[in-house]
């Protein structure tokens, strides 16, 4: 076994990652950086090499070329997987088993003691929602309890690294936010979370940072923290604005804009915009509407992408 590098910031860490098959190159150049203890969203449209290049990392599918680290240790370093968690996309489970068996086996097979297990299988079925059905026999769950009991059995043994894909298919708005509220308490603990998903709502406020996969390639990434601090651009549609309420916007906004019908501003948060409007208002101003406008995750997507191009 290579021993784990615990002092690299890098919890995965590529370099020119590239996978063939036959004459398809399904990964082209991947290279990419995840820190330690933060959620890294990885999106692409269909066929850009996602699954793939997660199978690369965990070791599953050997790389044509590149170099690929997990952990501070090759991925293809079988120690590494017992401190990784796993619940790929198109999972398929012993539906012989129960709940309770099934996640005891996967804690098992990652080295936990059977005194471990006694009080760690229990935890992270509650955690997941499904203390009512541990005794029950996976073929009987639905599509939504067959995810949840996935997600249970990748984190039963507390890992450093977890890879999730399409962790919130067949769940409800409920179950996403619970899903969305354990990833930011893995965070919290340490751990860090690859996440493949094809709800870029989910994306936006749950990961930390995002890369885009295109053509087996990383063309862009883009950092949510810092995003979610960026000026919010504001379009209001008013007339009748008198040049001392446009002087007068200067204590909440930035460059302010005043078009025939229409003013144009930066702000910093949205919080600041029921006291713009009701200055503008109190004014005299005849305000039809007042837009705040920042790029969606999805828009921005969709730019990279290019519109012909779907998840």
């Amino acid at each position: 076994m290579t021993d784990l590098n615990v002092s690299t910031e890098y919890a995965i860490e590529t370099r020119g990652l590239r996978k063939v098959f036959g004459s398809h190159v399904a990964v082209r150049d991947l290279s990419l950086t995840v820190s330690r203890g933060e959620i890294f969203g990885f999106l692409g449209p269909n066929g850009a090499g996602k699954s793939t290049s997660i199978k690369m990392l965990l070791g599953l599918v050997r790389p044509t070329g590149g170099q690929a680290f997990v952990l501070g240790a090759p991925a293809r370093d079988v120690e590494v997987r017992r401190h990784i968690g796993f619940l790929p996309e198109d999972f398929r489970f012993y539906d012989w088993l129960t709940a309770a068996e099934l996640v005891r086996l996967h804690g098992r097979l990652c080295g936990m003691s059977a005194a471990k297990l006694r009080a760690r299988v229990p935890e992270v079925i509650e955690l997941v929602g499904l203390t009512a059905h541990r005794d029950r026999k996976l073929r009987g769950f639905s599509k939504g309890m067959l995810q949840r009991i996935g997600l249970a059995q990748a984190l039963v043994h507390e890992p450093e690294l977890v890879f999730l894909d399409e962790p919130t298919s067949g769940l409800d708005p409920i179950g996403r936010r619970m899903v969305r509220d354990i990833l930011r308490a893995e965070r919290d603990r340490g751990a860090t979370v690859f996440l493949n998903s094809h709800f870029l709502s989910e994306i936006e406020v749950t990961c930390d940072r995002v890369a885009f996969l295109k053509d087996g390639e990383v063309v862009a990434s883009q950092d949510l923290r810092a995003a979610s601090q960026e000026a919010i651009r504001v379009v209001v549609q008013a007339r009748n604005v008198s040049p001392n309420a446009i002087e007068a916007l200067g204590a909440w906004a930035d460059g302010v804009e005043a078009q025939p019908d229409q003013l144009r501003f930066r702000v910093r948060s949205r919080d600041v915009l029921p006291a713009i409007m009701r200055h503008l208002v109190s004014s005299g101003a005849d305000v039809f509407a007042l837009t705040p406008d920042r790029a969606s995750l999805e828009e921005t997507f969709v730019t990279i992408m290019g519109e012909d191009r779907g998840l």
